[in-house]
């Protein structure tokens, strides 16, 4: 079982002005402490779920090339990538971008967007969720093309791309490791089954079944289930205790999970993030 940490929240104790310094010092502390991942939302406004919309936000991707130069064997990964907030080749473009000046770190993580709130506020489009789905499998589609270094037209119902060039190519190969963020059954996991390297599903959110899901649709398009990546998204309390951290973890191992990524609370005292090297990452490496 790896472990990784997603950073949803940039309300630092010293206020802005020390943001760059004290997220480089969280960001080298999980690098140092042997995080596998180290992950950001792909949001503008902050999530209810965290706090207020006017809360401190940054955009992903350039904290993430941030992050890269402040780290050296952490995987950077959007949880999740919007789908409708960067055309398809110029993201692609940005995840090679980042893959290429991070040494070959960068993983793709998308799903298709919710937040229509942001959307709204930042004057983004945000269609109905059936073309949103519509738009992810094109996205897919169109980075998946460009990694691979076809540069014909590319003609779909949304996107129309008449020279799909990516120079320079990633280091990743393949490409980029392509994670697909949610649990839905329908759409969702049918996406992870054709196009994904890995999944992303909420740790305690029915987690066995829509394992269950992804494995017939797997079967459905002929892919072999055991070639899917599993991660959850597991919010880590050292103050519960690190045996129940271990615990929970190995539960998630049992049902086939092999990494689980999420906030650390109390992150900004990097205290957390050093108790979690010592006690938990060894400890549930072979689970």
């Amino acid at each position: 079982m790896k472990i990784g940490l997603q950073i949803p929240d940039f309300s630092t104790p010293r206020g802005p002005e020390r943001l760059g310094r004290e997220l480089a010092r969280v960001a080298r502390t999980a690098d140092e402490a042997g995080f596998e991942y180290i992950a950001v939302m792909d949001h503008f406004f902050q999530i209810g779920a965290v706090g207020p919309a006017e809360k401190e936000m940054l955009e992903g991707y350039t904290t993430l090339g941030y992050l890269a130069a402040c780290t050296s064997r952490a995987a950077l990964v959007t949880l999740v990538t919007g789908t409708i907030y960067r055309e398809p080749g110029i993201l692609a473009k940005i995840v090679t971008t980042l893959d290429v000046l991070s040494n070959g770190r960068a993983w793709l993580g998308i799903g298709a967007a919710w937040n229509e709130e942001e959307s709204r506020g930042l004057g983004i489009p945000f269609p109905p969720v059936a073309e949103r789905f519509e738009r992810l499998e094109e996205t897919l589609q169109i980075c998946l093309q460009m990694w691979h270094g076809d540069e014909k037209p590319y003609q779909g119902k949304y996107y129309n791309l008449e020279r799909p060039l990516n120079s320079p190519q990633s280091l990743s190969r393949p490409h980029p490791p392509i994670m697909i963020g949610g649990g839905g059954e329908k759409k969702t996991l049918r996406l992870v089954a054709k196009y994904a390297d890995a999944c992303n599903l909420f740790a305690g959110r029915d987690e066995a079944r829509k394992l269950d899901v992804l494995r017939q649709h797997c079967e459905a398009v002929g892919r072999d289930y055991d070639t899917i990546y599993k991660t959850a998204y597991y919010p880590f309390d050292t103050s519960r205790g690190t045996q129940r951290i271990i615990d929970e973890l190995g539960a998630l191992a049992g049902l086939g999970f092999h990494a689980a990524i999420g906030a650390v609370a109390n992150v900004w005292d990097v205290t957390p993030l050093e108790v979690i090297g010592a006690d938990v990452i060894p400890r549930v490496a072979d689970f």
